[in-house]
């Protein structure tokens, strides 16, 4: 990929640490591997969204995806034709994503201070990972980075609480985290734009996308074991609570397969 084909990097723009919980931001670090077998990825119905919400096709679009973690999104986004480059500041999450995408450019840096040339981006994405940002710095970082016209999308899975035992869980997560738990801390049991305002000055479109995977239990229950919360809890806290959440879920799924169901929630706005 060459310097026409994606985004410019501007080395003169260093990458500064995220101030929205840093050590929350930077817990994935260590279960990279973990969170890359484990997460679930995107619906194409998605992507279709994002093109239909920006006008116009993923296919050789100019995107920079922020906050990329492992690269489950960057590799729905690179397989849609876009020139993508990836963005990430945790060291064991990039490498991760790497191994997995070694022809993708990567970057380190995140959405605060972007280290891109001014308009060099027609699409810019964050899945899963607005809320690690400081949205007084990275909504005019997008709106500086983007071309005009270009689009900022962001998006989350969201577990659908109405498949009541999705809401179960729900509950119990919230009973052992708090009601403080958002999003992110219990596993996406909850609704990222209500506890999370979106970049002011941009007129979001919003769409929801429902889709459903099906996993083995232990795939599930280490999707639920790879969210902050529990990174930061501790092995044994944790292990006990999974260790009971698989007893709850053993008469639900008796073949021990999981359907888990998602609405993805997807902010789209054209600068």
């Amino acid at each position: 990929m060459t310097a026409s084909d994606s985004p410019e990097a501007n080395p003169d723009r260093t990458p500064s640490p995220s101030p929205a919980a840093p050590s929350r931001a930077l817990s994935f670090d260590r279960a990279a591997a973990q969170y890359a077998a484990a997460r679930p990825g995107y619906p194409a119905a998605l992507f279709d969204a994002v093109e239909e919400l920006s006008g116009r096709p993923l296919s050789g679009t100019r995107t920079i995806d922020v906050g990329a973690g492992t690269g489950i999104s960057t590799r729905s986004l690179h397989d849609r034709g876009a020139r993508v480059v990836a963005v990430e500041p945790g060291p064991g999450m990039a490498a991760e994503l790497h191994r997995g995408l070694p022809g993708v450019p990567l970057v380190r840096g995140d959405g605060n201070r972007l280290p891109f040339t001014t308009a060099s981006a027609d699409l810019i994405t964050y899945a899963q990972s607005w809320h690690w940002t400081d949205p007084s710095r990275s909504a005019p970082e997008a709106r500086r980075v983007l071309r005009p016209g270009g689009a900022l999308a962001l998006w989350w899975n969201v577990a659908d609480h109405e498949v009541p035992w999705v809401a179960a869980q729900d509950a119990r997560l919230r009973r052992f985290f708090g009601a403080e738990a958002g999003a992110e801390d219990t596993g996406a049991h909850g609704s990222p734009v209500r506890h999370r305002d979106l970049p002011p000055g941009l007129d979001f479109v919003h769409r929801r996308v429902p889709w459903t995977r099906r996993v083995p239990s232990a795939t599930h229950l280490a999707n639920l074991g790879s969210h902050s919360a529990f990174l930061v809890l501790g092995e044994a806290a944790t292990r006990r609570f999974l260790d009971e959440e698989r007893e709850h879920l053993a008469p639900l799924f008796p073949d021990g397969t999981v359907e888990e169901a998602y609405v993805v929630d997807l902010n789209v706005a054209i600068r």
